[in-house]
């Protein structure tokens, strides 16, 4: 079993009547950016409140403001070297090249900026918070984490922090035993996967886009048992990830029966994203999360990559209004749409500096359905016989 991840004490019983549906956001995220060159200079989370509100979906009743993590908590996976080293680049805006080379800070990855200890431990701190919250039951969304990508003591992919991993932890501290993870972002978790390897009571299930960046998560990698890598072929369609929702996700958690699932539903595999060559609409985004909640007593619902403003906004503000039990306009309202008509990708691919229309009047996405490939199938049933 991981180190990082030991067995719980027994949970106390839960109540039936779980509270209705959050969200945990902060203002930290509209005033920081990466840097203007960075993928991750882009309104993302700021949007995705703005555009909730503007819908009136989000009021005192349902909106938590996040909590900053302290760097104790924090050490219950970084090492207490890399929180004092990530600390001490945002004092001093800089690193030296022991602490580049050993913790992988300073990169054009994982650049300085003046909010990179403080942005990322906010995300921490509310997905923990969001842990807190499932105890009893019920869904709680946090669009700032899915940071999947940290080790602990290296920042890796975007990701100084691994707010999943956290979250984790704190669910197993709760008295939560059986954890089932499950990522459908562009990319392999390799640090959530990193953390779970050989332990017994935890399921991973990463849906990826094979042969992209990090490079792991490959189909025979089950993680010592518990893990169900799919690296899906270049142009994924609707049709596929519905195929890959009933024919390996809902069914393996079904015979896991687990105390709670994290869902990390980056952005990132919609077709106008720049970092990845996956081809779903919004759709199935809407659809995993609504097939999660239909069968979890406990659901955290964070976010993760996306680096196109509108695709992220429109995606998570969606899945919010589908856990809500919102139901989703056919045409956005001005003030909605007076949202996305504000955003700006700077320095953005071709599409993005002349948007669709539907970008800025519409939530949903044209469907992209297409074939479920022979090649896909082929993995899927290769999962389903272990």
């Amino acid at each position: 079993m991981s180190s990082a991840l030991q067995p719980a004490t027994p949970r106390p019983d839960a109540r039936d009547d779980a509270p209705a549906p959050r969200f945990i956001g902060a203002e930290i995220y509209r005033g920081s950016s990466y840097g203007a060159w960075h993928p991750l200079r882009i309104p993302r989370v700021s949007a995705v409140m703005d555009l909730a509100r503007a819908l009136g979906w989000l009021d005192a009743e349902n909106y938590v403001t996040s909590p900053r993590a302290k760097p104790a908590a924090l050490t219950a996976w970084h090492t207490p070297d890399y929180i004092a080293a990530l600390q001490r680049a945002e004092a001093d805006g800089a690193v030296s090249d022991a602490a580049r080379a050993r913790h992988n800070l300073g990169t054009p990855s994982n650049p300085v900026f003046g909010e990179m200890f403080r942005r990322p431990a906010t995300s921490a701190g509310g997905t923990m918070l969001a842990a807190d919250l499932v105890r009893e039951g019920g869904i709680v969304h946090v669009p700032a984490g899915g940071t999947h990508h940290a080790f602990p003591d290296a920042a890796g992919g975007f990701c100084y922090l691994n707010d999943p991993v956290l979250c984790l932890l704190r669910l197993r501290a709760l008295g939560l035993s059986r954890l089932a993870y499950v990522d459908i972002d562009a990319h392999h978790p390799d640090g959530v996967a990193h953390a779970l390897d050989g332990d017994p009571d935890a399921l991973l299930i990463s849906v990826h886009e094979a042969r992209r960046w990090p490079f792991t998560g490959a189909l025979d990698d089950d993680g010592g048992g518990g893990h169900f890598n799919l690296p899906a072929p270049r142009g994924l369609n609707d049709s596929e990830m519905r195929a890959i929702l009933h024919d390996l996700i809902l069914p393996r958690l079904d015979a896991f029966r687990p105390d709670v699932v994290v869902l990390q539903c980056g952005a990132d595999a919609i077709e106008e994203d720049p970092l990845s060559r996956l081809s779903l609409s919004n759709t199935p985004h809407r659809e995993v999360a609504a097939g999660l909640a239909a069968m979890a007593r406990r659901l955290v619902v964070l976010g993760g990559g996306g680096y196109n403003p509108w695709s992220v906004a429109r995606c998570w503000t969606g899945v919010w209004g589908v856990l809500s039990g919102r139901t989703l306009p056919r045409r956005l309202p001005p003030e909605a749409e007076a949202v996305l008509r504000a955003l700006r990708w700077s320095r953005a691919p071709r599409v993005g500096r002349a948007p669709p229309e539907h970008w800025f009047t519409t939530l949903v996405d044209a469907p992209r359905e297409g074939p479920v490939r022979a090649e896909l199938r082929a993995a899927l049933a290769r999962l389903a016989a272990r």
